[in-house]
């Protein structure tokens, strides 16, 4: 059954008819078609680019329909598209899975022992750890994730995970293999090394500094800032605080500075795309609260927009809403460049074709 809907269509910003036979979106005429809505603004979905469905906030899932259950409350709030930024569970049967969110898959994460969250990381030494980057290249489907810093206890605060020629060969395997590569850093001391290496983007970043922001911005390495993630730094450094105070004081230092952070890296052109690395401690479904925090750190709303739907799409490698395009359309009451909270309450959400209820 063939769908009609008519509405503005962003960015065009061109009122419109639209299409939809099968899983494809045409601006071409078809005859009884159903028409399932009329007026609002058009969205080729929303996209969290840094988002977790084999993981709850409470840790790891083991059940593929627990991924799925976590990926439909994203997918309700009007998630069309998911990076998946590491999960501990292979659920890559649900990639056709007609009710599903478009899945970028970045297979299980790489970490080594006991330096990061337990139960949710392929635990590597430095030669496994390069080794691992080409084999869970082959697990996703375009993405890897590093671990890249994280609480070294000995020293008590922050630290790499490995040293930057072991990060430079794990990237160079991964891009070998055809993958992208995503790092989870949030400190000042990996960064350099892993901008380096050529690591396709940044994962929070809460480290960044002004030089490190205009190398990433001349490479155009992209950032995933995950504010919403970052304020639970507070939570982090108060349960930190009577063993590791330097940590603690780290943590909140880093969610201090923060905003400042991805302003700046937003006036240098940085790529910015939003995250909300639901699942790392963070309830999935929050795509559109991430936007705002975007916005309130000094982002226009047309940016946080693309940011969030057709130019994550297109660093994605999918299309926005055009001739051909895949059949992912959200609907919007009013207009979300006047106002980003409308984001929050999609009027219509189609998916591969069909109205999601």
């Amino acid at each position: 059954m063939a769908l009609h809907l008519r509405g503005v269509v962003l960015p065009d910003d061109v009122e419109r008819d639209v299409w939809i036979v099968g899983d494809r979106l045409t601006f071409e005429p078809v005859a009884d078609a159903t028409t399932v809505s009329t007026g609002g603004f058009l969205l080729p979905g929303l996209v969290d680019a840094h988002c977790h469905p084999g993981i709850a906030p409470d840790g790891a899932v083991t059940e593929v329909a627990e991924a799925r259950r976590l990926a439909l409350i994203d997918r309700d709030a009007g998630v069309l598209t998911i990076r998946d930024a590491g999960s501990p569970i292979d659920y890559r049967e649900l990639d056709d899975d007609p009710d599903m969110p478009r899945l970028i898959r970045a297979g299980r994460h790489l970490a080594p022992p006991r330096r990061y969250i337990p139960g949710l990381a392929i635990e590597c030494t430095p030669e496994e750890f390069v080794t691992q980057a080409a084999v869970q290249a082959k697990a996703g489907n375009g993405w890897i994730k590093l671990v890249g810093d994280w609480i070294d206890r000995g020293a008590g605060d922050l630290g790499p995970t490995y040293d930057d020629a072991t990060f430079a060969a794990a990237v160079a395997a991964a891009h070998d293999a055809g993958a992208r590569v995503a790092v989870h850093t949030f400190s000042e001391d990996a960064l350099p090394g892993l901008i380096a290496a050529g690591v396709d983007s940044i994962e929070h970043g809460t480290g960044l500094s002004l030089d490190l922001i205009d190398t990433m911005a001349r490479a155009g390495t992209a950032l995933v800032p995950t504010m919403t993630n970052i304020l639970t730094f507070g939570g982090i450094a108060e349960k930190a605080e009577p063993k590791f105070p330097g940590y603690a004081d780290h943590m909140r230092r880093l969610q201090a500075g923060f905003p400042a952070v991805v302003r700046a890296a937003y006036e240098a052109g940085v790529p910015i795309y939003v995250g909300t690395d639901a699942g790392g401690g963070v309830e999935h479904g929050l795509a559109a609260g991430e936007m705002l925090l975007l916005a309130d750190a000094g982002m226009a709303p047309g940016d946080v927009l693309a940011a969030g739907s057709w130019g994550a799409r297109r660093w994605l490698g999918l299309p926005g809403l055009e001739e051909g395009a895949l059949a992912d359309v959200t609907v919007y009451g009013a207009d979300p460049r006047e106002d980003l909270r409308v984001l929050k309450a999609p009027s219509r959400i189609v998916l591969r074709g069909r109205v999601i209820a």
